[in-house]
């Protein structure tokens, strides 16, 4: 576990925050509002601490497992469990020593955001293409959400890949 898991609270802000600028009605919000048949009173009311908590909870989820797509670090960790877990370990001296040598290789905002981005592509278009094909949505109101989420995986990752911090296995 990082050091500093604090910044899965800190990254699952980023969906919040871009959410509140990208779906302003200046900005995305009318064309989103336009292409789902919304008017602005069809957007009053809601348990507005439910529907915000909730989206906060699943981005805290999202930036979790987001952090094993964007640190490859974690993939050696795996590859070596369980030996890894016992102290003086051969698995877990090796794990050490590969950390000292490479654990800084691709952990910088660039890195973690071309990854969020990659993600965004494989997996966040894909999702959101399947179930709007099956709600008969069209290819505005795909692109209006993959833009979203591109924007925010990509801060994500990069955020998460470049601030996260793990101590020794001992």
């Amino acid at each position: 576990m990082p050091t500093n898991a604090y910044m899965f609270l800190v990254a699952g802000l980023i969906p919040m925050l871009v959410g509140f600028v990208y779906y302003n009605p200046k900005v995305v919000g009318g064309a989103w509002m336009k292409t789902n048949g919304f008017s602005e009173k069809d957007l009053e009311g809601g348990n507005m601490a439910l529907i915000f908590g909730l989206s906060y909870l699943f981005s805290v989820m999202m930036a979790f497992i987001l952090s094993s797509m964007v640190i490859h670090q974690g993939g050696a960790f795996s590859m070596m469990a369980p030996e890894i877990f016992e102290s003086g370990s051969a698995a877990q001296k090796q794990f050490n020593e590969l950390m000292v040598q490479y654990g800084h290789t691709g952990r910088s905002f660039g890195h973690g955001a071309l990854h969020g981005g990659i993600v965004t592509v494989f997996f966040a278009l894909p999702l959101i293409a399947i179930n709007a094909l099956f709600e008969r949505r069209g290819w505005k109101y795909i692109l209006i959400h993959v833009g979203y989420w591109l924007i925010c995986l990509t801060l994500m990752g990069g955020l998460i890949c470049s601030t996260l911090k793990y101590a020794p296995l001992s």
